[in-house]
């Protein structure tokens, strides 16, 4: 019998999902908008480079240490009550800034505690958030939503900083991170209503204590599935490789181009651009089209296209090619991104999602942690734009290793005993 055709962005038009989806969108350009302005202040309060450092570990780090453990407690716990929490946590961590910014009363240590609560909300964010996905969608619309998602977060990650630096102009930094904290309202507001909690269709919650040590049994499970570690490695590969390494080199490569006649900020601000519009027009092609399904043939394909896009990107002189370069750098990681998630959810054990979800963003953005290593160590050695080809080529060839491993995989399971 054939399946029942899933409607082009029907996530979007449901009252189940379309809110969640907008709330989350505006919750992650609140994310961005506190970077933006905290960033600066910090930087022009201390102008110390171990501070910025500290910025990308203090926000990734979580991620890496503790997000298995963040999907035991969406296991055990009502997702909306957890992600509630890390709003609160995001507004909270805002409402900090405001008040240090206005009394002046900032200090170092204050600006790296209030960096390790915002890194902890999100990695607390993560999983739960996925988890709600598959509730709200089930598992004939979850790619669907999952593209969506996706695609909204680029929104948010892409006008973040433009509405950030509008606020910066407007209002000031103090001014601005208080307005900050409205957009983190509409999904904590959302969630009071919706009668899903991340388990309606599972009906089940983890029983029993949840630890650390014990979250991390499931990695046990996923080493059995091939599917599954061959997602987790690909993901490993791109945040390593490619990750958070061409935002934060973006001023080198900005430097390469003169364009006669045209402000050096606007060239580089139209490659940043270029990178973001990718992950938001390629998550609504994907969408409106429905011509790449789920698979790993497909995650494969796209994470090797991601590579070799940035390769392009770093070799060119050319301004026209690297903006197309790093469009098709946005499609292809979105791509990548959205499917890996898609598939993980799908082969993921109904009693174990969230964890495997929770080791999903501790191979996927928690490796980001270690892009900042990238950039400093290599980049010292060779050059920042050979660093990204070098990160490219090898995202690649992974990839291609990657596909072959989860080949192998498939063709064991067909053969006869």
């Amino acid at each position: 019998m054939r399946a029942t055709p899933v409607p082009r962005f029907g996530v979007l038009r449901s009252w189940k999902t379309a809110p969640y989806l907008v709330g989350a969108g505006l919750a992650m350009m609140g994310d961005n908008i506190e970077h933006v302005i905290t960033y600066l202040v910090l930087w022009n309060t201390f102008h110390s480079p171990v501070l910025v450092g500290f910025q990308l570990i203090s926000h990734w780090l979580p991620f890496l240490m503790l997000s298995v453990y963040a999907g035991a407690l969406a296991e055990r716990f009502d997702c909306r009550r957890i992600i509630q929490v890390a709003q609160v946590l995001f507004m909270l961590v805002s409402a900090c800034w405001g008040v240090l910014f206005v009394t002046g009363t900032l200090q170092l240590w204050q600006a790296c505690v209030l960096l390790v609560v915002h890194g902890l909300a999100g990695c607390l964010w993560a999983p739960a958030e996925q988890m709600m996905l598959y509730d709200f969608a089930g598992r004939e619309q979850l790619p669907s939503a999952v593209r969506i998602n996706a695609t909204f977060r680029s929104l948010g990650i892409l006008f973040g900083p433009v509405v950030g630096s509008a606020l910066l102009l407007a209002l000031g930094p103090t001014g601005g991170i208080f307005v900050n904290i409205v957009f983190y309202l509409p999904i904590v507001v959302f969630l009071m209503r919706t009668p899903f909690t991340g388990h309606t269709r599972s009906g089940t919650f983890r029983t029993g204590r949840v630890s650390i040590r014990e979250s991390f049994r499931v990695l046990g499970t996923v080493r059995r599935n091939r599917v599954i570690v061959g997602m987790l490695v690909l993901a490993a590969l791109a945040s390593v490789t490619i990750g958070a390494v061409l935002q934060t080199a973006m001023p080198v490569f900005g430097a390469r181009f003169t364009i006669p006649g045209v402000d050096a900020d606007l060239v580089y601000g139209g490659l940043l651009f270029a990178l973001g519009m990718g992950g938001v027009l390629g998550g609504f092609l994907l969408e409106a089209t429905g011509w790449l399904r789920p698979t790993p043939t497909v995650a494969v394909v796209s994470s090797i296209t991601f590579g070799a896009f940035a390769v392009l990107f770093a070799f060119t002189g050319a301004y026209v090619v690297a903006l197309v370069a790093l469009l098709l750098t946005g499609v292809s990681q979105i791509t990548a991104t959205s499917t890996g998630q898609a598939i993980v959810q799908l082969e993921a054990p109904a009693a174990e999602r969230g964890r495997v979800l929770g080791a999903y963003s501790m191979f996927g953005p928690g490796m980001q942690t270690f892009s900042g290593v990238t950039v400093g160590a290599l980049g010292t050695l060779v050059g920042v734009p050979l660093t990204v080809v070098i990160g490219g080529a090898v995202l690649a060839a992974g990839a291609m290793l990657a596909g072959l491993y989860m080949a192998r995989g498939r063709a064991a399971s067909a053969s006869p005993a």
